[in-house]
């Protein structure tokens, strides 16, 4: 399964980069990340609990950044398993570029699965695969950007919404 995708992120370049190596960040922003840990140097090991269709399983896995050419483009490989629900693995390049607006962020999915997952059939899998990058994503713009309005400007967000990374990190 293939996929390809950009976002625009309203902050520098220097701030998605910074993110995408982060643990603390994959933990946010990785769809049913129960724990992230490691770093970009040795790689992160995470678990993560999804459903897809009928099978509900706990995937361990690990995480390998390489290809790491800074503040331009880096490559994530990862591989899960999820005991009799089998596995998963895959691997995404992901380009920054600097724009008017802040960073645009986009990456290219190669993905596999094995076991019971395989057997729910492409089209369910591919499906599963697609809604989980664009929720990474999602997330990954949410929690750089911040929530997307206030109530006034300089008032807090409603709902004690979370504080981009760049905020979250200067104490602001």
């Amino acid at each position: 399964m293939h996929m390809s995708d950009e976002r625009e992120i309203a902050a520098p370049v220097a701030e998605v980069w910074a993110a995408l190596l982060s643990a603390d960040t994959l933990m946010a922003c990785v769809p049913g990340a129960k724990e992230v840990t490691g770093n970009a140097e040795d790689g992160f090991e995470a678990t993560v609990v999804q459903k897809v269709g009928p099978v509900k399983a706990t995937f361990k896995g690990n995480v390998v950044l390489s290809n790491l050419v800074e503040g331009e483009s880096l490559t994530l490989t990862g591989e899960g398993k999820g005991g009799a629900a089998g596995f998963a693995k895959g691997g995404a390049d992901v380009k920054l570029a600097a724009t008017e607006v802040g960073t645009l962020l986009s990456y290219e999915v190669d993905a596999k699965v094995g076991g019971k997952l395989a057997q729910l059939g492409s089209r369910l899998i591919d499906g599963f695969a697609k809604k989980m990058a664009d929720q990474f994503f999602t997330n990954f713009q949410e929690n750089l950007e911040g929530p997307a309005e206030a109530s006034e400007p300089g008032e807090a967000p409603e709902g004690g919404e979370k504080k981009g990374l760049l905020k979250r990190l200067t104490g602001g």
